[in-house]
Parts: C-alpha cells; structure tokens; sequence
C-alpha cells in the first residue's frame, strides 16, 4: 500500500472543491443535500443566443471555520499534565495555553456510545448505540445500528459545502456490516465523510493493524521491524490531506476527525518510548493520587475545597503488595505513559501542520482527552493479553512475569491493572464503564480558535456532554441543524451549543443529564446527581441480574467537585425526586431494557451478513477472501465443525495460510510450512497443534480439519477434539481442554493468507498459500 500522491489526491480535492462567491440568496439550509442553485443564465435556440451561467455547488456559509476535533480513548481525568496528571502532555498543554480548558466535560462512560453520542448530537440509545456493537442485541437503543433520522457532523457539514475526513477509530459500524458485502450506508464514506482511513472496531493492534482506506482493507507499507506503527501512519496521512486541500482549494473549510486507537488497549508503543518512564510511577498508585489530587488544586483545575475520594475495596493499597506485583504493576504503567508520550508527539505533528494552513486562525481545534475515564478492563493484576480479560479469564501475575521481555511490543496485547484505572482518574470515583460516577464518565476537553477565542487560565467550568459538541459546531460555521437530510426527517438534536462559553466564563451548560452504560445509571439535574452503580469492568463474569438491589448515591456537585460526600441518608426526598427523573429519561431517551450480561452477552449471535444465507450452516470460501470480521465469519466457538480445503500443490515446497481467523492473542490457523499441513489453535497464546508427519503429494489435495466441540448447546469454552486429515485419511489428532468462548479479538478470518496479526508467530504475516486454492468448505454442526 503505497501513500497518496499529490496529484492522486489533487484529482479527488478538484473534483469536490468547487467554490463560487456568486451567490446573491443565501440557501434554504434545513434540507440537504443542496440543490444547485438556480440557473441565471439564458438559453435560446442556439449557443449564439445563449449566455452560459455556472451552477457551481453552494459554499459554506462566509467565515466558516476549518474544525478538527481530536478524540482519544480511555483517557482519565487525571493523567494528562493538562490537568495535573503525570504523564507529560506537552503538545496539549500548548493548546491549552493558547485556547480553553474545560473541567466538567461528559461522556457516555464507554467508547462507541460516546462516539455515537458525539458525531449526532443525540444521546447514544436515541441514536441505538447504548452499548458496544461487540455486546449488541436485538433492541432498537441496542443494535448500534445508526439510524438515518440521526445524520452524523459529516453528513451535515458535507452538504453544507465542507470537505469531510475521518482518521482512526470507528466502533460506530456494526462489525457484521463490515465486508465486502457491505451495506457500506454506516461506513464512515456513507456517514457524510469524503475519505476514512482507520479500523473498524472498538481497537486494533497497532503494529498489526486492520486497516480500511474509505471501503477497502489495505496492508501497512511497512513492517514493525521497518518502524511502522499505525498512531504514525495516520498522522502522516492526515497531515498531507489537509496541506492537499489546502493548496487545491484554499477557501473551502474542512472537517476532520481524528480518532486514534490511543490510548485504548493494547498499548503498543517502542521500548525508546517506554524506557523514558523508567521507575516514574514506583511509587504507587496511593502516591499517585495524592500528587495528582495536589496537582489539580494548584492550577485550578478543581475548586480548592474539593475532596479526594478514598480508596475503594477493589483497589489494594500500594503498600500492600509484594515486591512482584508492585515490579509487573509499575512496567505495565510506565509502558501506558510511554504511549501516550508518543501520541501527545504525533498529535503535536498534526497540531504545528496546523499553524502552517494560510487559514490558521480560523481553525476550531476541539480536543477531548478520552471517550470515558482511565478503564479498568486490565483486571486486577493487569495483562499482556487483553483479549483473554475481556473473555472473562484472568492471567495470574506468576504466569505474566517471565514475559515482560515482550511488553509493548507486536508479541504483546498489555493492559494496567485495576489500580492504575482508579488513581488516573482522580479525584473521582470509579472507572470506564462506570456511567454511575464522574470517573467513568469526566474527561478533559480543551479547545483552541485563534480567531474567535482569548486565552483564559481558569478552566470553564460549565457543565457539558458530547451531545453538545456538534450544535456548537453547527453555531460556529453558521450552519442550521436541517429537518431533513436525504428526504429523511430529524431527530431534534438532543444537545446545546456552549459557544457562548468561549467568551463567557460564567456559561452554565446543561441543567440535566442522564448517563447510563451496563446498568450502571446516573440522572443530574440543577447541581444535584443521583448515582446506582451495578456492574465491574473487569468482571465479564459478573452479572447480578437484580436491578432493585442497586444502592443509590446522592451527591450535591455545587458543593462537592469529586463525588465525595454521599447525600442519600440526610436527604431522601431529593434522592426519590432524581430517581424519577431518571425514569422520565429512560421513557424519553429509550434507555430500556437494562442488561447486565458480560461475557454471556459478547457470545450472543449476530445477524448475518446482509444477503447471507439465514440460518445456514455451510460457508462456502474462494481464495482472496480476507479481511472478514468476526461476526460475519463462520461461527466456529462452541459448535463442532469440519473445514474441507480442496487445494492444489507443489509437494515439499509448498507453504502458506491456507485458512486464518484471530491474531496474536487468540485465534485459529489451517496452515502449510515446508509441504506439512498443520492446524493451530491458539488458546490465548497456548498452541495446541495437529501436524502432519509427511508432507502434502503435489497436485490436487483434499485437506480437513475435523473439530468436535465438547460443550453443550449454550455452553461456551469448553474442550475439543480435532482431527487432521488427507485426502480422507487421518494423519493426527489433538485434544483441548478449553477452547475460546466470546471472541478472538480484533484480528479478522480470511482465506490464502494470515493478514494483520499471525495466529502463530512461528511465521510472518501475511504467510499467503503459494499453491492454488480451489475452494475451502466450513460445515458447521450445530
């Protein structure tokens, strides 16, 4: 995959680029798209008695400013220097210095409802994003299917004559719509953006990546070992976009949206990043908190009277641990502030390419330092294996030690423990996930417009959600919110413009707003907070399934900045008066029905490919089918299988993938090396292999793997049988003991080659088959 050319893009950039100072009547802009506008030339009978008048596309409204807006992922309040975190953030600190910092910013608590919530303006259920699309269920809030009544910034900034882009992350497209196939209408390019360059999903390996150019998967042009690294690849190509359209069409603004995979897991970064921080944080998390707690009252990040919260039950004290833990907890800390290091380095590439535009000054930089707060989904001792927590099976820490060597790097998926989670978000409560309390849902906003906005150091302190990210937007570039967007009526936004805050330090925000994440709820309203935490991150196992059970808390946040000092038992009335509040809000927003369900949930059949065959059990696959998400591959967990690969080949010298699905962390793989056939399960990196002991005859060659499942119906990640056969002739056999139950993780199914991560390390990707591959046949038996 090669970079964009100049004259690639330059071909794209005229194209859409049109701009025209001609237009005397301002458009009617409630409905979009735009029509061309009136013809003001005439037409006679032929050209001589004719006169010619363009009908160029309608511009953006006049002083329309250029808008980036950065959004991280799973940043807690208190990491970032900005805001009297420890990890250096130099690059955000200079925007800061230039611009406004904002201490009572919301999100949802999870990253793809907070995106949801963000990119429409609505609340995430209102949008059907109430959850993950990994955990989605058949429900309209829950479906994260988007629905065309919640049209997106791009669509609407699009047809109101902006250039649109969108860099990183998308957890916004249900992963079953993510193929070939299509519906490609909930891809980024079919949400109103021009170009996407990013992964669908809620991560992806950052050495490794699974990367999407607009509709089509392409590979990396470099390997880890030749220094690529997906946070740098991203930058390099938002940066030449935006000095591209700059050059061909000067006064047309842009959008873009820059979401990297940072700082969520794996944090993959270089052992150079990484060893800056070097016994930075030996001093733990207690430690840490209290720093930072300091920190945050000196630069006025929050009120002098605020209360640190105290330590929870599920956090040890530092103090407590042996030497050990604290040595595996520390590496895992000091390899997350190393990421971030470098990310804060590429952001500030894209920041000063920025300060070279001829349009500088009026360009909107809205940064939010995470999606949610500092999460948790590390599990209590951390891990080099994300994947296998998010199953629901913790690591012990004897078994992570002998493996430190691989920290950070492509070999690795690391996540912090619990307790890191909990000091990054100080001075709150709670982690990511945790919509019940400000750690999971308060992150650090800061926004810069040289052209419009004074510099102030003392944070704005209005209350605001992401719902109102996007009517400020629309404020800004004097754009109406449109009744209707391709014929299809609105949903009235659910949020409101803070641009008066830019100039108004007294700016209050939202009188009322509802969270909720995993039944984990909360409602605010006119200061006051009602509070029912229900679920743990790091417990995929754990769901009560007892909603009335749920203690409510009650915090007055006029007076008590962090959630300190609990209200419930001195003023019961005002805590039954929020409880109601919130069920108006579940009414109104559709917030309904709760679930609590972790790992049962994620194991959840999806629908099927769009135009798939509905209840089938026979997958029919031709070489060159790659880059397949999960959900939309075969359902080969907790079901027995055969896989028939009808293939032709060269004898001994034949090598190569023949069928691979998941990645370094978890997965399974039909490959051939020096002419033996080999089928590997990799269960959270325990390989168990089936290998051949002769190598393949050369020509047409039948190769099946037999796999017996030894569950039963509804049970998940038990053992196997599997038997590895010739041309009807068994040639081994192995057996397991426990197999994957929820998911492989963020790695792909793809047939003639392993692309991304290798299921094996033993070879490198893409490991493409160099015989001939007829077809391969997966028969599931259900």
């Amino acid at each position: 995959m090669k970079t964009p050319t100049m004259k690639t893009l330059c071909g794209v950039l005229v194209f859409c680029g049109f701009t025209s100072a001609g237009h005397a009547e301002e458009p009617d802009r409630t409905k979009i798209p735009l029509e061309l506008p009136e013809f003001k030339g005439k037409i006679g009978k032929t050209y001589k008695e004719s006169e010619a008048a363009w009908q160029n596309p309608v511009p953006a409204p006049e002083g329309a400013p250029n808008v980036i807006i950065i959004l991280l992922d799973d940043v807690g309040f208190g990491q970032v220097s900005t805001f009297g975190g420890l990890i250096p953030t130099p690059n955000l600190d200079k925007l800061a210095s230039e611009g406004l910092r904002y201490n009572r910013f919301h999100t949802t608590a999870i990253c793809g409802p907070s995106r949801a919530a963000l990119l429409t303006g609505r609340n995430h259920h209102s949008c059907g994003n109430g959850f993950l699309m990994e955990w989605a269920t058949g429900f309209p809030s829950y479906s994260t299917m988007l629905p065309k009544s919640t049209a997106t910034a791009g669509e609407i900034l699009k047809c109101n004559g902006y250039t649109t882009w969108w860099y990183g992350k998308n957890h916004n497209t249900p992963d079953w719509e993510t193929t070939v196939a299509g519906p490609f209408d909930r891809w980024p390019t079919g949400m109103g953006f021009d170009y996407f360059y990013g992964f669908n999903a809620g991560e992806t390996h950052q050495f490794y990546p699974v990367i999407f150019e607009n509709t089509v998967a392409v590979e990396p042009d470099k390997s880890p070992e030749e220094g690529y690294h997906f946070m740098t690849d991203m930058t390099d190509r938002a940066i030449a976009r935006m000095k591209f359209s700059k050059s061909v069409a000067p006064n047309k603004p842009f959008f873009m949206y820059f979401a990297p995979g940072a700082m969520h897991a794996p944090h993959h970064v270089t052992k150079e990043w990484r060893d800056k921080f070097k016994g930075k944080f030996d001093m733990g998390w207690d430690k840490y908190r209290e720093i930072v707690f300091e920190n945050q009252k000196k630069m006025g990040i929050i009120p002098a009277d605020t209360k640190l919260t105290v330590r929870p039950e599920w956090v040890p004290a530092w103090d407590s641990l042996n030497a050990d833990q604290k040595k595996l907890y520390a590496a895992l800390f000091e390899n997350f502030a190393g990421y971030f290091a470098f990310t804060d380095y590429e952001v500030g590439r894209l920041l000063d390419a920025v300060k070279e535009l001829p349009d500088a000054d009026n360009t909107m930089i809205i940064y939010i330092a995470g999606d949610n707060g500092a999460s948790s989904e590390g599990g209590p001792d951390g891990t080099l294996n994300e994947i296998k927590n998010l199953n629901g099976i913790n690591t012990p820490i004897e078994e992570i030690l002998p493996h430190l060597d691989k920290l950070g790097g492509p070999e690795s998926e690391p996540h912090y423990p619990v307790g890191w989670a909990w000091a990054g978000n100080t001075p709150f409560q709670w982690v990511k996930q945790v919509a019940s309390h400000l750690g999971g849902t308060r992150n650090p906003m800061v926004i810069s417009w040289p052209a419009k906005i004074k510099h102030d150091d003392k944070p704005r302190d209005a209350f605001l959600h992401l719902v109102d990210v996007l009517p400020t937007v629309l404020e800004a570039a004097n754009i109406p919110m449109p009744d209707t967007v391709n014929g299809i009526k609105q949903k009235p936004l659910e949020g409101k413009s803070f641009l008066a805050s830019f100039e108004n330090s007294s700016f209050k925000g939202r009188s009322e707003q509802y969270f909720e994440v995993f039944s984990n709820r909360s409602i605010y309203e006119g200061g006051w907070k009602a509070n029912a935490q229900h679920t743990f991150p790091w417990r995929q196992d754990y769901a009560p399934g007892n909603w009335d059970k749920d203690k409510w808390e009650l915090y007055n946040l006029n007076e008590d900045f962090s959630e300190a000092n609990d209200l419930a038992a001195k003023n019961p009335e005002k805590l039954e008066e929020l409880k109601r509040k919130f069920e108006e809000a579940a009414e109104r927003y559709a917030i309904y029905p709760l679930d609590d369900r972790g790992a049962a949930r994620l194991a959840i059949p999806k629908p099927p490919v769009p135009g798939a065959v509905e209840g089938g059990d026979t997958y029919v696959y031709y070489a060159g089918a790659t880059r397949i998400a999960e959900p939309a591959a075969p359902p080969m967990k907790n079901n027995s299988w055969t896989l028939t690969a009808k293939i032709k080949t060269t004898g001994e010298k034949t090598e190569g993938v023949i069928m691979g699905f998941g990645g370094v962390a978890a997965g399974i793989a039909l490959y051939v090396e020096d002419g033996i056939p080999i089928f590997d399960y990799n269960y959270f990196e325990e390989h168990t292999i089936v290998k051949g002991k002769e190598a393949l005859p050369e020509g047409e060659v039948t190769v099946e793997v037999n796999f017996e499942y030894l569950g039963k119906k509804d049970e998940a990640g038990k053992g196997a049988n599997i038997a590895l056969s010739v041309n009807g002739e068994k040639v081994a056999e192995g057996k397991m003991e426990a197999t994957v139950g929820g998911r492989f993780g963020i790695d792909t199914f793809g047939i003639g080659e392993d692309s991304g991560q290798p299921v094996n390390l033993k070879y490198k990707p893409p490991f493409k088959f160099n015989g001939e591959i007829e077809k391969v046949v997966i028969k599931i038996k259900k």
